[in-house]
């Protein structure tokens, strides 16, 4: 059985075994299935076939890197990936947030934490909650909250959970500044450490399917040193 209704088996890809059984137990205790690979080719053959729910993605793998997979599986599916590092470096961290992962372990780590982390994603991949059902709408941009849909001149877009709360939480504030804490505390709101340019990496993304030039934004405008706001009937 799997919490939170995953749509299938979490897949672990790490090539030290040790480590591979040892999340593997920790994740079984908490209720969820489980499937480990330990080299990049399989890895990328074992998702197509078994079409898991979730994905922990070692970056330092024989064959083909976590790198690499990341960008792969980004290609046919939104599923969510969560990367495990040995460097602590800032810009392997925004590397693997720019290609599709959605958060970011560093090793050594606490088997806990890693769960906590896997539960912690799961809760931004719910829809927002919100009494408010309006439709949101600018420029030929269209955001319907309770179909959890989003349309640019009415074509529909494949947003990820967090792409689409930023999105929303940007559009209901048409023209208010709203700071990079501000939009972290929207997605990461259970005590995550996460750094600043998370949210400049999930801006970008979201502006690139949404089309929307940063040098000629026609929705979201980057307010330097500061953060993002949403275009008003100004502009």
């Amino acid at each position: 059985m799997n919490p939170a209704n995953l749509s299938g088996p979490i897949l672990i890809v790490e090539d030290d075994r040790n480590t591979a059984a040892l999340v593997t137990t920790y994740l079984q205790r908490e209720g969820f299935t489980t499937l480990e690979v330990h080299d990049g080719a399989q890895a990328l053959e074992v998702a197509r076939r078994e079409k898991p729910g979730f994905v922990i993605l070692d970056v330092m793998l024989p064959g083909m890197d976590g790198w690499e997979i990341c960008r792969e599986l980004r290609k046919v599916s939104e599923v969510p990936i969560l990367m495990l590092t040995a460097r602590e470096e800032e810009i392997d961290r925004v590397l693997g947030l720019s290609l599709g992962a959605d958060d970011y372990v560093v090793k050594p780590f606490s088997p806990r934490e890693l769960v906590e982390r896997v539960k912690a994603i799961l809760r931004r991949m719910r829809p927002v909650a919100s009494i408010n059902t309006e439709v949101l709408q600018h420029d030929g941009l269209t955001l319907d909250p309770e179909k959890h849909r989003v349309t640019v001149d009415g074509e529909t877009m494949a947003l990820t959970a967090v792409e689409y709360k930023l999105l929303y939480a940007l559009m209901r504030s048409p023209g208010r500044v709203q700071s990079r804490e501000e939009l972290l505390n929207r997605l990461y709101d259970h005590g995550e450490t996460v750094i600043d340019r998370v949210v400049d990496v999930h801006i970008g993304k979201l502006r690139q399917k949404i089309a929307d030039d940063p040098n000629e934004p026609r929705y979201i405008h980057t307010v330097r040193g500061f953060g993002y706001r949403f275009a008003d009937e100004e502009g």
